[in-house]
């Protein structure tokens, strides 16, 4: 879904009209029928808005997507996203990276590689990405189910990022 349908998705999930979202975002109602309808791309300060007054995982999810044009990971909307489905999921997700990782010959550079061993770096790196999805719907599920904010979250993990001088 994009960042439009998931925008409708929470604001009819909260029983609110299209005036709430434009209200926050300062844009008119019928512009943010437009996004919800794809007829009009949706501006980041609009996102951004949005994203951080209704504080939900899906929406943050959406907009890294939409801003990226889909590098990023995309919300599992046809997958059964039970915190204990995650969970379990996840762990597999995460160990299944491991073992790629663990066969993945990074020693060699890539001139130094035939195309098996180029074969496993890829596999690592699809490995990982699976585990990326798997961890970011997990800690999704996790604030959701447990009201813990997602920015909050995000927020004490840059701080310790920067504590340990990973970030300026």
């Amino acid at each position: 879904m994009n960042f439009g349908q998931t925008l409708e998705k929470v604001i009819d999930e909260r029983g609110e009209t299209r005036e709430g979202p434009a209200q926050v975002a300062k844009v008119s109602h019928s512009s943010i029928s437009k996004y919800i309808r794809g007829t009009r791309r949706v501006p980041e300060d609009v996102m951004r808005s949005t994203s951080q007054h209704y504080n939900e995982p899906e929406l943050y999810i959406a907009a890294a997507n939409e801003a990226t044009g889909g590098a990023w990971v995309p919300w599992l909307n046809n997958a059964d996203l039970h915190r204990a489905n995650v969970h379990l999921k996840t762990i597999e997700e995460v160990e299944e990276a491991r073992e790629a990782l663990a066969a993945a010959p990074i020693t060699k550079r890539r001139d130094q590689m035939d195309e098996k061993e180029l074969a496993k770096i890829k596999t690592a790196i699809i490995e990982c990405i699976e585990a990326i999805t798997a961890l970011t719907h997990q800690v999704a599920i996790l604030c959701k189910e447990y009201c813990f904010s997602w920015m909050t979250m995000w927020k004490e993990h840059r701080s310790k990022l920067r504590a340990s001088k990973y970030l300026k």
